[in-house]
């Protein structure tokens, strides 16, 4: 990644210093440098080019040739130049750096203020950009034309804005306006605000209104975090009766203030990326209870543009952090449009704090955790999206269409897979359209003509019919043998080199046609075995169970024949009549599937002890559950091993539910339930994964798929295997969840392709 870094002027200065002459030029397919001068002085010019790279740069490769003196007589930078189907990472959207924050609070500077202050280290990348190379004609920054003195700091190889394709100012580049909401009406008060749109944002966001704020890859939804009535007026508008919202405040300060953070987290958070960062939340702190429903934890990030620097600013008045969700109706994309939003957005916020650089490509905020073995992102996008992930083999020019919901796509050729930012849930025409403009917009990026198309075997999914359109050479991967080798895949383990897989997410098709979510396969990019997986039981009522996990609860007591008394929480919970239909399905078979979710199992236990009945939003219960367990107990609930047909292991949770009813009625606390419930199943992880190393030898256990954003269940999971002598392998560049599905696809269909 040498485009929109600053490379180019840190390869002048370097000729400079060594007194060598020639150029450098960008081109589609890197940098490519011709310099001349003593043999001393190019071996330590070469050697500087890696041990001084720009802190945002990346190399991979340096190559160098020996040839005639040209007889230069200086060194210069050299306009760009496009290579015919070559192409180069692209640098994400990257946080405001330190100089120019200084200038942005620097009232002798002439950008004092000024939303959008950048330079070659910083600010806007991959969402302005619109073709190869990053030239500023080929970003939505073309529209601004440089005032002299913008374009001088532009030309100056010397200048840390040189070729830094947003530079601008408050007289030549992009500004603010805050505008009214057009459905719900002008604010009390409007007429009093201060003139300076930040000003008067401020002032809205203070007394309780909701303010629509343009930011780099969309729009967020912000208000004060500390104001419940605030946050429940969000969520109603919004539709979002008990998901989580994140929140942004000014400084790591204030985030310490509120949250435990430790080492990495506060890294993560300070870092260029610059994501959501979860956070385990002190008790007692000024954080509205209706942020983050139920938890015990908060996603939290610091500002990232100037803009947002401007509007947390430290003041005795202001609330020290606003709800910064992203600007859409629940399963909508996120608005970038100035006119979309204020018709989209119109019925959710009091005002719009608009700005007229457009938009080119919508990016979400990351979502990551940090623990001591790095970061687990929950969501890549802004920051992460697009650089590539190397790849452990060269793939064919491909195209992996990912899953139907936490969507992102794969582009691969060479030895790179380009993952997408984070697309979300393909429900909807709007997501679909925002998906196919995504994927034509990286394959021209990137130069990529897919020859296949890999996608899920599942035929409903959006993502599924997309490929069945799109090619007629395609590759249908199982779900879960895809997230296996994206784990393979973002370790660069080698081709032919078998790993145990432990996959445990909420559903994904399985070749006998059965709801598959708790597995455990043995296998590699080309081929897998299931080595075990948690017994069926009903799914009953299909989708609805997903909404309902007293329905799950039910259809594992009725599998491990324990009668639905009426003591029971999820008894109490479905009406006598929907017992009886519930009851008349599971023994008729009728719309139940059977189902190995381990998803579906922690809705279950969630809904046996009490946690929740009914969710609105994925995974609800288990995250509950997992927020109430308590991380000093040390016991564990059983689960039978029993080998079934084919040699396949079934892990039968039984005996679990019986233990569990038990200490329900013995008055054992939640949180003791829970934790059991926890250990118990990474108790059975070690048990299972142990007797497949007997079997097979293997020695690496990689852990994927949903389940695994538990950091609860990782944590422990990932001890007990490491004691017991396994190499384990976990998610640090995709996610373990969906988002990270679509690198799997693609390893294992470009393997099939050269190897198969």
């Amino acid at each position: 990644m040498v485009q929109g870094v600053g490379f180019r002027p840190f390869i002048y200065t370097l000729a400079v210093r060594y007194g060598l002459c020639g150029w450098v030029r960008n081109t589609s397919a890197g940098v490519e440098i011709e310099v001349e001068g003593a043999s001393e002085a190019l071996d330590a010019f070469v050697r500087a080019i890696r041990a001084e790279a720009p802190p945002l740069s990346r190399i991979e490769a340096v190559t160098v040739q020996e040839i005639p003196a040209n007889g230069h007589t200086r060194f210069e930078i050299q306009h760009s130049q496009a290579v015919e189907g070559a192409y180069q990472p692209i640098s994400p959207d990257v946080a405001t750096c330190d100089d120019c924050l200084a200038e942005v609070f620097d009232p002798a500077n002439r950008r004092y203020r000024y939303a959008f202050t950048n330079c070659t280290n910083c600010g806007p990348r991959f969402t302005i950009i619109q073709d190869i190379p990053y030239d500023r004609p080929k970003t939505t920054m073309a529209a601004f034309t440089m005032c002299s003195q913008c374009q001088r700091e532009y030309d100056d190889p010397l200048d840390r804005r040189f070729h830094a394709q947003p530079n601008a100012c408050p007289e030549c580049g992009p500004h603010l306006e805050l505008l009214p909401s057009p459905a719900l009406g002008t604010p009390v008060g409007w007429d009093d605000l201060p003139s300076d749109p930040i000003a008067a944002a401020r002032a809205l966001l203070r007394t309780g209104h909701i303010v629509a704020i343009k930011g780099l890859g969309g729009f967020h939804l912000a208000c004060d975090a500390t104001n419940a009535r605030a946050v429940q007026t969000l969520r109603a508008r919004k539709g979002r009766a008990a998901k989580p919202f994140a929140v942004m405040m000014p400084d790591l300060q204030a985030v310490r203030s509120v949250c435990q953070v430790s080492t990495e987290a506060a890294a993560a958070l300070q870092g260029a990326e610059c994501p959501i960062v979860l956070l385990p939340l002190r008790p007692g702190g000024p954080i509205a209870a209706e942020v983050a429903p139920g938890l015990r934890e908060l996603g939290v990030m610091l500002p990232y543009t100037p803009l947002h620097h401007l509007l947390l600013e430290r003041a005795p008045d202001f609330p020290i952090a606003l709800v910064m969700t992203s600007g859409n109706y629940s399963e909508e994309p996120i608005a970038t449009d100035n006119d979309d939003a204020l018709q989209r957005l119109g019925p959710l916020a009091d005002a719009f704090l608009l700005h007229n650089r457009a938009i080119h490509i919508r990016c979400d905020d990351s979502v990551v955790r940090a623990d001591a073995n790095g970061v687990m992102p929950l969501r890549r996008s802004r920051g992460y999206a697009p650089y590539p992930i190397p790849l452990p083999f060269d793939a064919p020019p491909l195209l992996a269409t990912g899953a139907e919901l936490k969507n992102t796509f794969c582009l691969a050729r060479d030895q790179y897979a380009f993952m997408s930012q984070h697309i979300g849930d393909l429900s909807n025409y709007e997501a679909l359209r925002s998906y196919e403009h995504s994927i034509a917009h990286l394959e021209r990026l990137f130069r990529v003509q897919p020859e296949v198309v890999a996608h899920d075997m599942h035929p409903d999914y959006l993502a599924t019919r997309y490929a069945l359109r799109r090619s007629e050479r395609r590759l249908a991967v199982q779900h879960h043998h895809a997230h296996l080798a994206s784990c393979l895949a973002e370790h660069k383990i080698p081709p032919g080199q078998p790993a145990i897989g432990v996959i445990f997410d909420g559903t994904g098709l399985g070749p006998d046609g059965a709801i598959w979510g708790g597995e455990i396969l043995v296998g590699d990019y080309g081929q897998y075995r299931r080595f075990a997986h948690l017994r069926y039981v009903p799914l009953l009522g299909g989708d609805a169970a997903t909404l309902r996990p007293y329905r799950m609860a039910l259809a594992h007591l009725w599998s491990a024949g324990l009668p639905w008394d009426d003591d029971l929480p999820p008894v109490q919970a479905a009406a006598a009549q929907e017992r009886t239909i519930l009851r008349q399905q599971l023994e008729r078979r009728l719309n139940a599937p059977p189902t190995s979710s381990m998803g579906r199992l922690f809705d279950a236990v969630a809904a046996l002890v009490g946690v929740l009945q009914e969710v609105t939003y994925e995974a609800q219960a288990a995250i509950w559950l997992e927020a109430r367990a308590d991380t000093d107990e040390r016991g564990a609930y059983p689960f039978a091993i029993e080998r079934g047909e084919k040699g396949v292991y079934r892990i039968d949770p039984a005996p679990l539910f019986a233990a569990l009813v038990r200490d329900l009625r013995a008055g054992v606390p939640v949180p003791v339930l829970a934790a059991r419930f926890h250990r118990g199943v990474a108790q059975v992880i070690r048990e299972v994964c142990a007797l497949a190393r007997a079997e097979t030898g293997l020695t690496t256990v990689a852990l994927s798929g949903g389940v695994f954003q538990n950091s609860t269940l990782s944590r422990i999971t990932r001890q007990g295997l490491e004691h017991d002598g396994f190499t384990v392998l976990t998610h640090r560049l995709v996610p373990p969840n969906d988002g990270g599905l679509a690198l799997g696809q693609a390893a294992v269909a470009a393997y099939a392709i050269r190897y198969g």
